[in-house]
């Protein structure tokens, strides 16, 4: 069976929408007719219901879907296991949220090759929506996260959490804090709301940004004032230019791990993630208060 039938399927399963499935596979609508077609034919069975109101899945459909998302992992792991290449039978596959990869996180690789030392180790850096994605297409064995993207393939942990602190050139006071040369860190949907209860007068801040090593070298160049990881503002204030602002609150960050639901009672994967769980539980995360 073509893949490309099941992910055509799958897509639209999540969208419910003929249109808007060819718009995210950069497909023709009619291609997507002619690919649930012919999945129909294969299958001798409808799976879909188009009317006015939208599409929907028939009965055989939903009992489909479960597998059809099997079919992709394992297609997915087929493939790696023919690439994969050396010395080495395996390859696992780790993302981590790109601030996370300045917390030490070397030390957990070198655990990771001293309990798997016959298997390579393939890591690497993104944001959290899109490593939930490879994870659910079988790109990614596990995955370090600041965000959940609820799935019914995706298993998630809460392994601790890391710690955001105020750091400024100009301010003392939290009190003091020009809105103008505010540098607004936005996180993740968690950080923004905790930010919004707490700072509402800074959230007009004229430059914003996402990612905590962009935050480090904006700070730094223009000046100012900004929220940063707990280990980058520690650095920053021993420069001597910076200081913490008083009364700024404390803002921890939920971190997750992520894998898919197939692997989680695996052995090697509940590993992995006690690992991942110790190695941020040595950041003890204090009340959030002013």
């Amino acid at each position: 069976m073509q893949m490309e039938l099941i992910e055509t399927f799958l897509d639209l399963c999540e969208t419910r929408s003929f249109n808007q499935t060819a718009e995210r596979l950069d497909i023709t609508q009619s291609t997507v007719s002619g690919r649930v077609k012919a999945l129909e034919k294969a299958l001798d069975r409808r799976l879909f219901l188009r009317s006015r109101s939208g599409t929907s899945l028939t009965l055989e459909g939903m009992r489909f879907e479960p597998h059809a998302r099997a079919l992709r992992v394992n297609w997915s792991e087929a493939l790696r296991a023919t690439r994969d290449a050396g010395p080495t039978a395996t390859t696992l596959r780790v993302g981590i949220q790109r601030d996370l990869t300045s917390t030490n996180i070397a030390d957990w690789v070198r655990e990771v090759r001293a309990f798997l030392p016959e298997t390579a180790l393939y890591v690497e850096s993104d944001f959290s929506v899109q490593m939930c994605n490879d994870l659910v297409q079988g790109e990614l064995d596990i995955a370090v996260i600041y965000t959940l993207k609820p799935h019914p393939d995706l298993h998630f942990e809460t392994l601790k959490e890391v710690r955001f602190r105020m750091v400024s050139d100009v301010a003392e006071r939290l009190s003091d804090v020009p809105q103008d040369s505010y540098i607004m860190a936005e996180i993740s949907p968690a950080f923004d709301r905790v930010h919004r209860s707490l700072l509402p007068e800074l959230g007009n801040a004229p430059v914003r940004c996402g990612q905590n090593s962009l935050l480090e070298a904006l700070v730094t160049s223009l000046g100012g004032t900004a929220y940063v990881l707990e280990e980058t503002a520690e650095a920053l204030v021993a420069s001597g230019r910076f200081a913490f602002v008083k009364k700024a609150p404390i803002i921890p960050q939920p971190v997750y791990s992520a894998i898919h639901l197939r692997n989680r009672h695996r052995s090697s994967h509940r590993r992995l993630i006690q690992m991942l769980a110790a190695h941020f539980a040595d950041r003890p995360a204090p009340p959030i208060s002013v």
